[in-house]
């Protein structure tokens, strides 16, 4: 990323972003799903549970599968952004850092779009650069 104040760019290795977090100490849907299961097997039956509690363990299930729902949206959104974004980029001349961390200065003759997996790569003087490398965009 360039510094502000000078107009410098950093060397080293550049690191994208992943579409997800895998933690072990949260749990999912199916987990989720699991101890209502087991909490309605092994509930007292002189004593049943709440009513109440039930629907808004329900809920929050239901609640949990939205937002599934809207994460999955929101990375599709999120590949198709870059993808138009990357499309633009054909014919610009770029600067961006090599795998030795110099700067290099081409145009773009194409883009290969990125998917949720892979990023979008673009062709810039017969190298192919991923669309994280590029530091700077320009006309010709």
């Amino acid at each position: 990323m360039p510094d502000a104040v000078s107009g410098s760019v950093p060397s080293g290795p550049t690191y994208t972003a992943t579409q997800s977090v895998q933690r072990g100490d949260q749990m999912g849907k199916d987990t989720f799903l699991k101890l209502l299961v087991a909490q309605m097997k092994y509930q007292d039956p002189g004593n049943p549970a709440d009513t109440n509690q039930l629907m808004a363990q329900t809920a929050t299930f239901s609640q949990v599968e939205k937002l599934e729902e809207l994460a999955k949206q929101n990375a599709s959104m999120l590949a198709l952004q870059r993808s138009s974004s990357a499309g633009a980029m054909v014919g610009q001349t770029v600067t961006y850092t090599d795998e030795s961390g110099a700067a290099k200065t081409g145009v773009v003759s194409s883009v290969r779009l990125g998917t949720d997996k892979a990023e979008a790569v673009a062709t810039v003087g017969g190298v192919a650069v991923p669309l994280g490398r590029i530091t700077d965009v320009g006309k010709r």
